[in-house]
């Protein structure tokens, strides 16, 4: 009898790992995802804030390419993802607020995080910190996947490895505040009289605020904002200390008062800077089949490219491994 294979190992749990190893089962191949968080979702994460899921990472998704308009679509039937807004408020400080349409946003009623576990319903996926490429040898993959910025893919990689050097993409800090209110007071400040969200442009503290119950669809007096990358940079030893300086900001730009409560959340490799044209990684190496993916392989670092680049992925192990009998 036949021995069989073994299962394509995915390090990351994040919405790229997910969609690689969606792309792998669909294709009739076993995949196994090793993520060291308790929780899949990776930057896609939120927290329970008062009793609800808020989201602290990507703040919502867009949709353009057909493929991943249908994956979205297949969300919004089953009552995972949403519509949220298309309108936006700029604040800047030395002009007044100002409304701007853009493409289509959609949130998630049971917070962003669940789009990813939802595609990784049926996947085997392992609680595992994996600290270096040689820890996976034990299973005997057909093929390794690191599913995240480029400056971890490396660590895991001897410094003489083929593709370390490729993994030159750098990403830069942000830090989430939380913010919970007693009321919403804050739609006055969009001229049309409703606040979905604002971009911030001018402040050294604050780049981007959220409406999370807008987002969510149950008007919660809850508010996310990011950080600019310099702020951050300066707060990443000790997060928790740059609360009150976001606080502040968040008050100052919105005339608020003080919140109920808050809550920082530090993300050291936020979001890619630059571009790439590839939009994935993938080659045989003398360790063995190497793929990378993430939001640091494509144009921009948004939420479809971090799926695009995991999908692709996937469907490139899966025509190599069918054309070389792994």
């Amino acid at each position: 009898m036949a021995a069989t294979p073994s299962p394509v190992v995915v390090v990351g749990a994040g919405i790229s790992g997910a969609a690689c190893a969606r792309a792998l089962l669909a294709a009739g191949l076993d995949v196994r995802v090793l993520d060291r968080g308790r929780r899949v979702g990776g930057r896609m994460a939120s927290r329970r804030l008062d009793d609800r899921p808020v989201d602290l990472g990507a703040s919502y998704l867009t949709a353009s390419g057909d493929d991943f308009t249908a994956v979205v679509r297949d969300w919004e039937s089953r009552g995972l993802a949403r519509p949220w807004t298309e309108t936006f408020t700029v604040l800047s400080d030395d002009a007044g607020p100002e409304d701007k349409d853009g493409p289509l946003r959609w949130g998630a009623a049971g917070g962003l995080r669940s789009l990813v576990e939802d595609l990784l319903d049926g996947v085997h996926v392992e609680s595992r910190e994996v600290a270096s490429l040689d820890e996976l040898d034990a299973l005997e993959p057909p093929a390794v996947v690191l599913a995240m910025p480029d400056a971890q893919a490396r660590r895991l990689l001897p410094a003489d490895h083929p593709v370390a050097a490729r993994l030159d993409r750098e990403f830069e800090p942000v830090l989430a505040l939380a913010a919970s209110y007693d009321e919403r007071t804050w739609d006055v400040v969009s001229p049309g009289g409703r606040f979905d969200g604002a971009f911030v442009n001018g402040d050294d503290v604050l780049a981007w605020i959220a409406d999370d119950g807008r987002r969510r669809g149950d008007d919660a007096p809850v508010l996310v904002t990011h950080s600019t990358p310099e702020f951050a940079a300066g707060h990443l030893e000790d997060p928790q200390a740059a609360g009150p300086a976001m606080t502040e900001a968040l008050r100052s730009v919105l005339g608020l008062g003080e919140p109920a409560s808050t809550h920082v959340h530090r993300w050291s490799l936020a979001r890619p800077t630059g571009e790439r044209e590839d939009t994935h990684l993938l080659e045989d190496t003398p360790t063995g089949l190497l793929g990378v993916c993430g939001d640091g392989w494509g144009k921009s670092p948004k939420v479809e490219t971090a799926w695009k680049s995991g999908h692709e992925l996937g469907r490139a192990l899966v025509s190599w491994l069918q054309s070389n009998g792994g």
